[in-house]
C-alpha cells in the first residue's frame, strides 16, 4: 500500500512538469514556513499535512528507487507484527519525528524536505528491535569486484546508522544544514524514533514479534 502511493505521488509528480518546483515550494515540508508559520501566512494543521504529503514525494528515479527498495525488503515483516492499519500510524509517526529532526538542526531553511527516507529509517529501527537474529543478504564491494554475502540484520543496521549519523555531522561541520542535499538527520530521527516505539511496544505487550530467524534479500 505505502509502495503504491509512493508510486501514484511519483507519477503525479512527472505528470506536473515544469510546474514540479512550484508545487514542491508551496505543499512540501518547508522547515523555515512550520517554524515561522506566520512569515508565511499559514498554520500549524498545514504544516502538519506538509510533512506527511512530503513522505510519498521524491526527488528522481534513483531517490524513489533506493526508498522503496529499503521498504519492500523490511517493511512487510514490521507490517506483520502490527497489522496493517497500526503499521501506517507507525510509519507516519516515524516520518513526522524524523522531519522535525531534519528541521530542528536547520530552522531557517527554505529548501523543501521531500522523501519517505525518514519514515523507512523508523521501520528499520523496529527492525532491529524486533528482528535481531535476522540475516541479511547483501552486496559487498571490494574495489572493482563485488560478491553476496548473507550479514546479520543488526550489523548492517547499526553500519547504516552510523553512516548517517556521521554524515549528518559532516553535513554540518562543511556546508551547513539549511543547504539542500540528503536529509540526513531525518534518517537518523526517524531510526531513533522507530526503535524506541518498537521498545516500547514490546514491553507494554502490544506486540509479540517472532523469535525465529528470518533471511532477506538485499
Amino acid at each position: 500500500m505505502l509502495i503504491g502511493a509512493c508510486l501514484v505521488a511519483f507519477t503525479y509528480q512527472l505528470l506536473l512538469g515544469r510546474q514540479l518546483e512550484s508545487f514542491l515550494l508551496a505543499n512540501a515540508f518547508v522547515p523555515a514556513r512550520f517554524f515561522h508559520p506566520a512569515a508565511f501566512g499559514s498554520g500549524l494543521v498545514f504544516g502538519l499535512w506538509t510533512i506527511v504529503l512530503s513522505m510519498f514525494l521524491h526527488g528522481g528515479w534513483l531517490h524513489l528507487g533506493g526508498n522503496m527498495w529499503f521498504l519492500w525488503v523490511f517493511g512487510d515483516n514490521v507490517e506483520d507484527v502490527l497489522g496493517h492499519v497500526p503499521y501506517l500510524l507507525f510509519y507516519l509517526a516515524c516520518g513526522v519525528v524524523a522531519s522535525l529532526g531534519q528541521a530542528a538542526v536547520s530552522p531557517l531553511s527554505r529548501v523543501p524536505l521531500i522523501g519517505a527516507s525518514g519514515a523507512i529509517a523508523g521501520v528499520l529501527g523496529a527492525y532491529l528491535v524486533w528482528f535481531p537474529w535476522s540475516r541479511v543478504k547483501s552486496l559487498i564491494f571490494l574495489g572493482i569486484f563485488f560478491t553476496m554475502a548473507e550479514l546479520p540484520a543488526p550489523v548492517f543496521l547499526v553500519l547504516w546508522f552510523v553512516v548517517q549519523f556521521f554524515s549528518g555531522t559532516l553535513s554540518l561541520a562543511s556546508t551547513g544544514a539549511a543547504q539542500g542535499g540528503v536529509a540526513w538527520f531525518a534518517h537518523v530521527g526517524g531510526f531513533v524514533a522507530g526503535a524506541a516505539l518498537a521498545l516500547i511496544l514490546r514491553r507494554a505487550g502490544r506486540v509479540r514479534p517472532p523469535r525465529y530467524p528470518y533471511t532477506l534479500n538485499e
